[in-house]
């Protein structure tokens, strides 16, 4: 059973950036799709960014599309989000998931799905002030 937990979380002021970090032990991240998702305060969870297993294709929400960058490191078994030009509506608990193998086989249709989903980390909280 892959055990997945972020870090990088912080407060950062608008326009900043954050490099926030999923790490995986039990498993290797190499052999998952992963997503990155966001919720804040009284709002229901949303999608971020995704990166199949293979690499080959990366997905981001319109909403940081040109501010997010998804990213693995195999060598240090994480993926990573690094955000910049952080807004205020950026503020939100960020958690990180594997889409499951299922799911994966057709992941252009699947990975906005939080319910696709099936491990999943505790969240790293990111706060943007003004």
């Amino acid at each position: 059973q892959v055990q997945l937990v972020e870090s990088g979380g912080g407060s950062v002021q608008v326009g900043g950036s954050l490099r926030l970090s999923c790490a995986a032990s039990g498993g290797t991240l190499r052999n998952w799709a992963l997503g990155w998702f966001r919720q804040a305060p009284g709002k229901e969870r949303t999608f971020v960014a995704f990166v199949s297993a293979d690499d080959k294709h990366v997905y981001y929400a319109n909403s940081v599309k040109g501010r997010a960058t998804i990213s693995r490191d195999n060598y240090k078994n994480t993926v990573d989000l690094h955000m910049f030009s952080l807004k205020p509506e950026d503020t939100a608990i960020y958690t990180c998931a594997t889409l499951s193998p299922l799911s994966a086989r057709s992941y252009s249709l699947w990975y906005r799905d939080y319910n696709e989903y099936e491990y999943w980390g505790q969240g790293t909280q990111v706060t943007v002030s003004s």
